[in-house]
């Protein structure tokens, strides 16, 4: 039987609305992302546990090996400590920018800000909370209340209990960190239930004492497998909230340094010790995320996620390149011989231009701003250049190349 035209143009009209409908649905969708780092777990370790959870979350999004440490050998070389690496996933730069050297936490240069502070810089009126056994996260790696962060202040907090002995005695065994974790996890996970925040931190420590008190073995499978379950709380709630509320969560989990060929120590730059994991259920995951990431490329996979606009001249100080959504470029290089400055760097996309600036100065590191000489404008997929720098004599330079889709940056140093 025909169709009359008319019932089939209205038939066409009311697809277009519903497809239309579906779209701006989909696009009003509250953004909120979470990120957790699980203390001290090699790769190698965590993919042979039972992770029913993580496999979950994979599963939706993606797993894949990454990295701390910075470039080994090089100017960036990071140590593989704590504060170190969860400093360089809230800033996206290595310890040659941020200076957390230790979990002492001495002199921080906040010059370069933290996710939380992009953030709460553009959204003032949308929420943050931080869920951690360390205070020291929150006072000193944030910086909350300080002249130094524009005196940022986070809206929730449930932190700190590693001072706490009264109701948290500290035990040999360590059994106490345990129960902080448990009790931080049940926090996170009725907060974000019930009061869903935009941007949230969630930091576990017990797999790092059953490391460095034990090793490799059945005490740190057993951490592994605790946290595991943690992270599946949390999860729960973020899917209770996608299920009952326009809002649209996005979970990163990752660690913050992996573990010496014992599984008890960490600090170097051997490949054990380098090597991490990252595990999200991020759907628009790009080429970066299966070439070994860094932890630095968390923190503006996050800002893209929730629409953070990081001014240019942060931009241009970022190391970490986004593993979501579209990419023009990564992993630079740049090597000085009699003048030159040979550049490389790997093209993501076959179109477009890389601009590429140079300055002599780093004037940014004190709060000041460096201008940059537009060197050349080459094709992206050339993947190379050459830059006659006789002119511009100097023991120091910062090369910047902006590409369509991000922006990375390379030092040379003498």
């Amino acid at each position: 039987m025909k169709v009359p035209f008319s019932i089939f143009r209205v038939i066409l009209v009311a697809c277009f609305f519903l497809l239309y409908s579906l779209t701006v649905f989909a696009q009003s969708k509250q953004k909120k992302a979470v990120f957790i780092i699980v203390d001290g777990i090699a790769a190698d370790v965590l993919e042979k546990q039972n992770t029913p959870n993580l496999k979950k979350i994979a599963a939706v999004g993606g797993y894949t090996r990454a990295y701390v440490g910075g470039e080994r050998g090089g100017y960036s070389e990071t140590p593989t400590i704590s504060a170190v690496g969860y400093n360089s996933l809230l800033t996206g730069t290595w310890v040659n920018k941020h200076n957390v050297w230790d979990n002492k936490i001495d002199a921080p240069n906040y010059n370069y800000p933290t996710i939380f502070r992009y953030f709460e810089t553009q959204y003032p009126s949308k929420k943050t909370a931080i869920f951690s056994t360390w205070l020291d996260n929150r006072t000193k790696l944030v910086g909350e209340g300080l002249p130094q962060t524009q005196n940022i202040k986070l809206d929730y907090h449930f932190d700190g209990f590693e001072l706490d002995t009264v109701n948290f005695p500290h035990d040999k065994e360590s059994n106490y960190i345990h129960q902080i974790d448990e009790h931080v996890t049940n926090e996170a996970t009725r907060y974000i239930r019930a009061e869903a925040p935009d941007l949230s931190w969630v930091y576990l420590e017990y797999s790092d004492d059953m490391g460095h008190r034990y090793g490799d073995g059945e005490k740190m499978y057993r951490a592994i497998q605790m946290a595991d379950d943690q992270i599946g709380r949390i999860w729960q709630a973020i899917q209770n909230r996608q299920q009952n509320f326009p809002e649209d969560w996005l979970i990163i989990i990752t660690t913050d340094h992996g573990r010496d060929s014992q599984g008890k120590g960490h600090g170097g730059q051997s490949d054990r010790e380098r090597t991490t994991w990252i595990v999200t259920n991020a759907q628009d995951l790009n080429g970066r995320f299966k070439q070994n990431p860094g932890v630095v490329d968390i923190m503006p996979s996050l800002a893209r996620f929730l629409n953070i606009s990081i001014p240019r001249e942060n931009e241009r100080e970022v190391d970490g390149v986004p593993f979501t959504g579209k990419v023009s470029i990564a992993e630079p290089s740049a090597t000085y011989r009699n003048g030159q400055i040979a550049v490389t760097w790997q093209a993501l996309e076959q179109k477009g231009k890389v601009k590429i600036g140079v300055t002599t100065t780093n004037k940014y590191k004190n709060g000041g701003k460096d201008e940059y000489t537009l060197w050349k404008e080459v094709d992206l997929k050339s993947g190379k250049a050459t830059l006659n720098v006789k002119q511009m004599p100097s023991g120091f330079y910062k090369i910047i190349f902006e590409a369509p889709s991000n922006t990375v940056n390379r030092w040379v140093t003498f």
